[in-house]
């Protein structure tokens, strides 16, 4: 299989969540390409793998904190000379309930991943338009079309990134601008260990059931250089849409069958899907 090539004019990029998992696969095969590459974490001293390489630029940037955020990214932006490829990454989950979750743990989880990561996509585009060209993308994921149980925030947020996508496609076209709505499905990462606020299950079997289920899927997943690849190959098409990446039964089949298949058949997959009787 021919290996995916990037446009020449793609020197600079902006990875946000560069720390582990997918992000830091996007910022590895972007080095890889000799494209500089700004990539972020909460904490910088955590992309240490990443730091001592040619090209590469750690950030401190926290979602949680908007202004900070859109500060470094401005910042970071002005001293790569304008970015030619920002993608929005960073993310996590919270395992719990939706009733029985700290409604500003909620609420913070969708002012983060949802509202700080339009507020830098903002920015990047108003550069994109100065410019003439540029691509943005966001990182959503298969549960916009599956959403996960117990994990409504997460949901909320990356389906919120999808449309903002579908928005954003149609406002930027014929200006040289590419936006792209990146859906991963399961992948062999650390998203699970890391989880923030997950809530202990004891005594509530539903809960444990889902949550060895979700860790034995990714498990089994694919290793995050096969989504880097496909966006890769996705950046290189210079076309905006959506792209699924991950197995062929999540990326291709069922989504196929979503198509097709009745709501209610759907939920009942679902639910049988997570070991939820």
């Amino acid at each position: 299989m021919s290996q995916p090539t990037l446009p020449a004019q793609v020197r600079t990029a902006f990875v946000s969540g560069a720390s582990g998992g997918l992000g830091q696969a996007f910022a590895t095969v972007l080095l890889g390409r000799g494209v500089s590459v700004w990539g972020t974490a909460r904490d910088a001293t955590r992309l240490g793998t990443l730091a001592g390489r040619p090209g590469f630029h750690p950030l401190s940037l926290d979602l949680a904190s908007t202004d900070a955020a859109a500060a470094t990214f401005a910042r970071a932006d002005a001293e790569a000379g304008g970015f030619d490829v920002v993608i929005q990454n960073a993310g996590y989950g919270l395992f719990a309930r939706f009733a029985d979750l700290d409604e500003t743990l909620w609420e913070e989880q969708i002012r983060s991943m949802l509202f700080t990561t339009a507020r830098l996509s903002r920015l990047a585009l108003r550069g994109f338009r100065s410019r003439g060209r540029g691509c943005l993308v966001h990182v959503s994921s298969l549960a916009v079309e599956f959403p996960l149980p117990f994990q409504s925030g997460y949901n909320v947020a990356k389906a919120g990134l999808s449309a903002l996508s579908e928005s954003l496609m149609v406002e930027t076209r014929g200006r040289g601008i590419v936006v792209i709505d990146f859906r991963p499905g399961d992948y062999n990462t650390g998203f699970n260990l890391a989880m923030r606020g997950r809530l202990e299950p004891r005594g509530d079997e539903e809960l444990t059931r889902a949550w060895k289920r979700i860790d034995d899927l990714l498990a089994a997943a694919p290793t995050p250089d096969r989504a880097a690849r496909d966006l890769l190959r996705a950046i290189g098409r210079g076309r905006s849409g959506v792209v699924r990446s991950g197995s062929f039964f999540q990326a291709r089949l069922a989504p196929m069958l979503a198509a097709i298949a009745p709501a209610s058949w759907l939920r009942a997959s679902l639910a049988r899907y997570f070991d939820l009787r």
